[in-house]
């Protein structure tokens, strides 16, 4: 086990493919074969599934995945450690598609041109599987909501994921409810007179927070869409009430008057792992340091006291 044999093994567990992984580390295929059945006697166990030219990580596999992220950030450390640089390499972002589209480009814009020899590598997802990535090495850092002490108290693993992490508060959102075009304001979800409520995927937080709302007062279901413009178009027909932030709203052209609800005032946390953070995340977090809010200007109701560095927990 030595490192050119992990960075081929983060390589094919990445790609899912000798002939891919091969290109991207410059090496032929057959050596990238012969290393990872050396690995794999090694250790004693099949870290991938054979299936055709398709590579699928084993249940062992999935754990030394883990442990292979380590030691190769652990590699990195050393370098930068001994012979300190600029920043350079990859920064694997994770960040939830509201926070790309509202809130980054101008900070990522500059960041691009004050260290272009920085590759940010951007992943858009749920709030809980980017904290999720970011434990397990996959992701840097990423962008988060916050998530409300009922949703931890129903979900001790997420609270305890969390509390292995760090975290910064950097933006704070105004979590809307859209209503249809014509439909009266709303005091609970009681007064709604839709079918259903859209929002993206089960991990997104902003989701919960609508659904532990809407339970208080209504059996309404839940329709799971892709993006914040089919949510858009969800409510456009009448159907369905939708779920956003105001700053993505702002965003986009809704033709027609229609009401809103705030649901909640949500922080957007930048995480990280405790153990190790590479220069460029430093960098990174300078960058957004001095953009944060430039992007969309908060609106009075977002008002509200600061959150203490580091804390994520409420």
């Amino acid at each position: 086990m030595d490192l050119s044999s992990i960075e081929i093994f983060l390589a094919v567990a990445s790609d899912r493919s000798v002939t891919k992984a091969a290109k991207a580390v410059g090496r032929v295929p057959s050596n990238v074969t012969t290393r990872i059945q050396q690995l794999e006697d090694d250790l004693g166990v099949l870290l991938f599934s054979r299936d055709g030219k398709k590579m699928t990580l084993t249940k062992e596999g999935e754990t030394f995945h883990v442990y292979a992220n380590r030691l190769s950030a652990l590699a990195l450390e050393a370098r930068q450690a001994v012979r300190p640089r600029r920043p350079t390499g990859t920064l694997r972002l994770g960040t939830m598609e509201s926070t790309a589209a509202s809130r980054l480009p101008a900070a990522l814009s500059r960041f691009n041109h004050m260290w272009p020899d920085v590759a940010l590598q951007l992943t858009l997802g749920a709030s809980r599987d980017l904290a999720r990535d970011v434990l397990r090495d996959v992701l840097d850092c990423a962008l988060i909501a916050r998530p409300p002490k009922a949703m931890l108290d129903e979900d001790p693993d997420f609270a305890d994921e969390l509390r292995q992490l760090e975290a910064e508060p950097v933006f704070v959102e105004d979590l809307l409810l859209l209503l249809p075009s014509g439909h009266p304001a709303i005091r609970s979800a009681a007064d709604l007179r839709v079918g259903s409520i859209a929002a993206l995927e089960p991990g997104c937080t902003y989701r919960r927070i609508a659904e532990g709302w809407a339970r208080r007062s209504s059996a309404l279901p839940t329709t799971e869409l892709g993006s914040y413009h089919a949510i858009l178009a969800s409510v456009a027909t009448g159907n369905a009430a939708g779920v956003m932030p105001r700053s993505v709203l702002d965003l986009m052209h809704w033709p027609a008057p229609s009401a809103t609800h705030q649901l909640a005032v949500v922080d957007t946390v930048l995480i990280s792992r405790k153990t190790y953070r590479p220069s460029s995340f430093d960098a990174f977090h300078e960058v957004l340091g001095a953009t944060k809010g430039k992007s969309v200007p908060r609106c009075r109701a977002s008002r509200r006291p600061a959150v203490h560095p580091r804390e994520i927990l409420p």
